[in-house]
């Protein structure tokens, strides 16, 4: 290669990358259409966005120059003598091929029947005044899948507010927001006063929604607690348990349905979701809206009674956390990752209503990342 290398000792062209010494005592290889497409001029510094485009080039970068001058590699790229400069350290990030550090990918924290007393609690007000606040209720919430508000505002406003702290309100096919109180015609089973069976909500969807908001307006009703429980809790016992079982939960696509007048929704669903590290995220599971299996009827021997071993579990006290939430609370939950339900009321002893929503997981992660590091390319 004909290109001129300054610091011969610390730095090494080859014909597709080259190797040069990082602060660590390593040698890196960086491959030299990554470290183009990477220029610190790549990227816009008020929208933050790439603005080179590597798809222009007319040909494949090579270095005209290149020395290691005051901790950066720098490097005059042939043909357009364009002039790159890179911190060694930074390099550094790069030169194991590492996923980038991403301070929401917190290690999940399984929880049981006894934890009420100890879910994360935050009051409205300071959540809408104090971003640290935001901070530990979203970390409380990819961490454990649930957290109350307190002291919420008697109005639909307050509750749109609150999720905005978050992301966006996530419309489904119901709509941006639904009523749970005892309708007349209802189409659904939370319309009622009839028990709820433990669930995820909107399985039919292709991505069901990710995090749940219930507001309660009124619950003056005898009857009507309050169902929850660790979905990552249930799952890792049963890996650990029957792992032949968890295998096909987390493997097997089952489907699931939502049908009524003027809607079919329909998707396919592992009961068990997991993460890129292969431990379990949440679940996702609704007799109400379980789909008839159309799966092999010979598979179905071996898949139904883990489904059914699995559902027992759910049912089970270990798990199971009872409560009663009274109005001016807000549980917000993940709806990937806790299973919920309700027992039976009374619909003509009192008064109940929950208004009720969703945003997105991802937009969740997103306000957390961006309340809790600094931002690139500024």
């Amino acid at each position: 290669m004909d290109a001129r290398v300054t610091n011969p000792s610390a730095l090494t062209l080859k014909e597709n990358g080259l190797e040069v010494a990082l602060p660590n005592g390593k040698t890196g290889y960086f491959n030299y259409y990554w470290l183009r497409d990477n220029c610190a001029s790549s990227f816009d510094s008020q929208t933050r966005e790439r603005v080179f485009d590597i798809f222009h080039l007319d040909a494949a970068p090579k270095p005209a120059e290149a020395a290691i001058e005051d901790g950066a590699l720098a490097i005059t790229w042939a043909g357009d003598g364009h002039k790159s400069r890179y911190d060694l350290a930074w390099l550094g990030q790069y030169s194991e091929g590492k996923v980038r550090h991403d301070p929401a990918d917190l290690p999940r924290r399984a929880w049981y029947s006894d934890h009420y007393p100890d879910i994360a609690r935050f009051d409205h007000a300071t959540l809408m005044a104090d971003k640290k606040a935001v901070a530990a209720w979203l970390e409380a919430m990819i961490v454990e899948g649930v957290a109350i508000v307190t002291a919420m505002p008697d109005s639909h406003e307050g509750l749109t507010d609150l999720v905005r702290l978050m992301g966006h309100v996530r419309p489904t096919f119901f709509g941006e927001y639904f009523d749970v109180k005892t309708h007349i015609k209802p189409t659904n089973l939370a319309y009622t006063a009839k028990a709820l069976e433990m669930h995820t909500d909107t399985p039919a969807e292709d991505v069901a929604p990710g995090v749940q908001f219930l507001h309660v307006r009124a619950n003056s009703v005898e009857g009507g607690q309050n169902l929850f429980l660790d979905g990552v809790a249930v799952a890792n016992d049963l890996r650990e348990q029957f792992p032949d079982d968890f295998k096909l939960l987390s493997e097997t696509e089952i489907p699931y349905y939502c049908e009524h007048d003027t809607y079919d929704m329909r998707s396919r669903q592992r009961v068990i979701e997991l993460d890129q590290h292969g431990e379990v995220s949440g679940v996702t599971i609704s007799q109400h809206m379980a789909d008839i299996f159309d799966l092999d009827q010979a598979f179905l021997d071996k898949y139904y009674p883990a489904f059914c071993r699995f559902g027992r579990m759910l049912q089970s006290d270990k798990y199971l956390m009872r409560f009663r939430l009274e109005a001016t609370e807000c549980i917000v939950f993940d709806n990937h990752r806790i299973v919920h339900g309700r027992s039976a009321y009374s619909a003509t002893s009192g008064d109940r209503y929950l208004r009720g929503c969703y945003a997105d997981r991802g937009e969740m992660r997103s306000t957390y990342r961006a309340l809790v590091s600094e931002g690139r390319f500024k």
